[in-house]
């Protein structure tokens, strides 16, 4: 797995350009993506949005325009990318692939699963490849999604962070704001962020 990523837009929401076996595919793409992206993709093959949060899809319509290649995202969040909630003036898109479990994704050969860790938004997502977790706005490096946005959950987040301590083995976190971390690190944090919620 190769990987490419940087910081986009006044949030600097991290878009991620993953690359296993000469294809390429594209995580949450923010404002002002494209023409990083376009330098930087050779066979695009999808678009994959770890929550629907205009920082993170922005640039959606216009890739998929470009590219025509399928957008995917857990269900529960693809009202975010048909709306602006925020009146920010996003683009609309809509999702070519609603994700309604956590079944593995095989996708011209590369493999890939949406693991639901609701809080942040009702559908947010880990998106997992074997190599690494991209982990959108669920944890961070030292930090978690907040849950004081309209269509945020407290008790959710709560149920997703005890599902998070459980598991079992350890992989690299690429997070959707911050530099990178590892499950095993951010599970140390757990507890606290438990109380503080």
């Amino acid at each position: 797995m190769q990987l490419k990523y940087k910081p986009m837009g006044q949030y600097q929401t991290n878009c991620y350009i993953v690359t296993i076996n000469d294809r390429d595919i594209i995580i949450d793409p923010g404002v002002g993506a494209t023409s990083w992206i376009e330098k930087n993709v050779k066979n695009p093959i999808a678009i994959l949005n770890t929550h629907g949060h205009f920082d993170h899809v922005w640039s959606n319509a216009e890739l998929k325009k470009i590219f025509n290649i399928p957008i995917f995202i857990h269900h529960k969040d693809a009202f975010f990318l048909e709306n602006d909630q925020f009146s920010m003036g996003k683009p609309k898109s809509k999702a070519d692939f609603l994700v309604n479990n956590e079944d593995i994704i095989d996708l011209e050969g590369i493999r890939f699963r949406f693991l639901h860790f609701p809080g942040h938004t009702p559908g947010c997502c880990v998106i997992e490849f074997e190599e690494a977790w991209f982990s959108g706005d669920f944890i961070f490096r030292g930090s978690i999604g907040r849950v004081d946005f309209p269509y945020s959950n407290p008790e959710d987040m709560k149920k997703s962070l005890l599902r998070f301590k459980e598991i079992r083995y350890d992989k690299p976190v690429y997070p959707g704001h911050g530099e990178p971390t590892t499950i095993k690190n951010e599970q140390k944090y757990v507890d606290y962020w438990l109380r503080a919620i």
